[in-house]
């Protein structure tokens, strides 16, 4: 619920803070005197409509789920809307968009000033007779859970399903091609680190004659290594290291030698072409050690297709199982719903006539499987579709539904806001309308703007929206003062005795 509202310059109201209760609150004053106004301004506080307020602030009972919201909730959550230069929205003091803060608030507040079809959807009526026949100790809920389970089992397998009858089509193509991308691989027959080799020896055998060469001076210099010994004997100096060091060149030199003249039985050819080749696959795959992989993915993806026609009979025996399963328990689901029908149909009326509408029919139609069942509830009012009816009509039928699935609830189920929706209607259908919004008010906290007395008699709080001056104020009125707004209602300014009476008459009915 909402707890507190505060409000700063919008329009005529200066500023305003409103201190909330549950159940129903009643908004009454003069016409022009601000209360649309002041409906949209709560609205925008929580981001479901736009407004000019310098500020426009919420506190909320809602809890925020941490994990799709990433806020932290507190026992109040504050909804703030501010407008300097551009709006800006804030849950408890964190930025965040209008489309965030509407999506949050939508799963809390709804605003029946419009055609909205969301309580005439196909799973909300299906949820209403089936909270009704759970009530009444059928354990439909269960049963609706089994067929979910195994609906949703069924989807998944037939899906699997339909991909191998997909795959089978192109069985062969798709074996050739993966045959030939194995062969393609295996005739190359990488290895891993091969390319770094052949790259090695490539660069040796490109500098073999310029390293012989530079070899074969370089061997000159033992042509002059017994001078050198003379030398160091005349000395008297020891030849040992000198002995040491051209015994490790001539071993590094003849070494040199023999490792390119083993390059000799190299074909050069043949190493330009292996190198092409593996160079091949790793443009293809990024690397040798990526094609490995890729061969092997491919030679079980092999192995999947030849083995397909296995999987594929074990997949369409477990779809048969399911699809039994899954008929067997929508036709228990169907029956109950069907069984409870008439029931449902005389308790809406009941509403309906209570609301002075005509009798609606319901029906119950098979249509394709979903995840509640294969059925569909038909509503239709004077023989009229819903998109057809009067919107009167169809704000007092969403009421009616309501206060059928409300009837067994118990939990909140939020907050409902209602613009005059007991406009243009007799007192009879106005206190109707308000009998049924009371009912409500047990399961929402109900915002409700109002010009008829009966439905402002049933309200658990009444605010008075009026203009001082040029500006517009709101008070929470006291039960003396209720009397008076409510006689002011009935017979205008001029109150008598008599509008007087009928509205103590009118608050004592609502207590």
């Amino acid at each position: 619920m909402i707890e507190r509202f505060f409000l700063r310059e919008y329009l005529s109201f200066k500023e305003i803070e409103l201190n909330l209760q549950s159940g129903l609150i009643v908004f009454t004053g003069p016409s022009g005197s601000g209360k649309s106004i002041l409906m949209n301004a709560i609205l925008s506080s929580i981001g479901s409509a736009s407004c000019d307020a310098t500020i426009c602030e919420s506190s909320v009972t809602w809890d925020l789920d941490f994990q799709k919201t990433g806020m932290v909730s507190d026992d109040i959550n504050v909804f703030k809307h501010i407008k300097k230069e551009k709006s800006r929205y804030f849950i408890n003091n964190q930025s965040v968009s209008k489309k965030s803060m509407n999506l949050l608030a939508s799963t809390h507040v709804r605003h029946l000033s419009l055609k909205d079809f969301s309580d005439f959807e196909n799973k909300n009526l299906i949820d209403v007779l089936d909270l009704r026949i759970q009530s009444k100790n059928n354990n439909i809920l269960s049963l609706r859970e089994e067929y979910t389970k195994f609906y949703h089992e069924h989807k998944i397998v037939k899906k699997e399903l339909l991909k191998i009858e997909d795959e089978q089509r192109k069985i062969v193509e798709l074996k050739e091609f993966t045959t030939f991308e194995i062969k393609k691989i295996e005739d190359i027959n990488p290895k891993d680190g091969e390319d770094e080799e052949l790259l090695k020896i490539k660069k040796e055998l490109s500098k073999k004659e310029k390293v012989l060469e530079n070899i074969s001076l370089a061997n000159t210099i033992f042509d002059s290594e017994h001078h050198v010994y003379s030398t160091l004997e005349s000395l008297d100096e020891d030849n040992s290291f000198f002995s040491d060091a051209m015994n490790e060149l001539r071993s590094i030199l003849e070494g040199a030698k023999d490792k390119f003249y083993a390059l000799d039985e190299i074909d050069i050819e043949e190493i330009l072409n292996r190198i092409e080749a593996l160079s091949e696959l790793k443009r293809r795959y990024g690397s040798i050690d990526e094609a490995l992989k890729y061969k092997e993915e491919k030679i079980l993806e092999l192995k999947k297709y030849e083995n397909i026609e296995i999987a594929k009979d074990d997949l369409e025996l477990r779809e048969k199982n399911l699809n039994i399963k899954v008929y067997n328990l929508a036709d228990k689901l169907s029956l109950l719903r069907k069984n409870e029908l008439a029931s449902f149909m005389k308790d809406l009326n009941r509403y309906l006539k209570e609301l002075y509408l005509n009798e609606a029919e319901i029906e119950i139609v098979e249509t394709k499987y979903t995840d509640i069942g294969k059925d569909e509830v038909h509503i239709t009012l004077n023989k009229t579709t819903l998109q057809k009816v009067s919107t009167g009509e169809f704000n007092r039928l969403r009421l009616a539904i309501l206060a059928l699935k409300s009837s067994f609830s118990d939990k909140n189920d939020g907050i409902l806001m209602l613009d005059e929706i007991d406009a243009n209607l007799s007192g009879e259908e106005s206190m109707s309308v308000a009998k049924v919004l009371k009912q409500l008010s047990k399961h929402f906290q109900i915002f409700v703007i109002s010009h008829q007395p009966q439905l402002t008699s049933m309200g658990d709080q009444h605010f008075l929206v009026y203009k001082d001056e040029l500006n517009s104020m709101v008070k929470e009125l006291t039960s003396d003062e209720r009397i008076d707004e409510i006689a002011r209602i009935i017979s205008g300014d001029s109150i008598s005795k008599e509008a007087k009476k009928f509205a103590k008459e009118l608050l004592q009915t609502g207590k």
